[in-house]
């Protein structure tokens, strides 16, 4: 249900499934991302005691070393969804 969902949004918003488009994102505007990203580390660090970012950071780190590992596609630049029924 939820990926028949996700399906006809992205197929509405993009053409194609948002992972594709962060992915081609990164590549394109890396700097952005990273300054980003830190600027928004530093800000949570003003907000949120150590110990509670600490277990953030920890929790993504192994959500994203599990993406890597046990998930994690070849990066094709552009990539289309192949399971698209015309």
């Amino acid at each position: 249900m939820l990926e028949r969902w996700y399906r006809v949004l992205w197929m509405r918003i993009g053409g194609r499934p948002w992972t594709y488009i962060i992915r081609d994102a990164w590549l394109t505007y890396e700097f952005f991302w990273i300054v980003g990203l830190v600027s928004l580390g530093i800000w949570l660090g003003h907000l949120y005691q150590w110990l509670t970012i600490l277990k953030g950071w920890l929790i993504f780190s192994a959500g994203y070393i599990a993406g890597h590992l046990f998930w994690g596609t070849k990066y094709i630049a552009d990539q289309k969804n192949n399971s698209i029924e015309s």
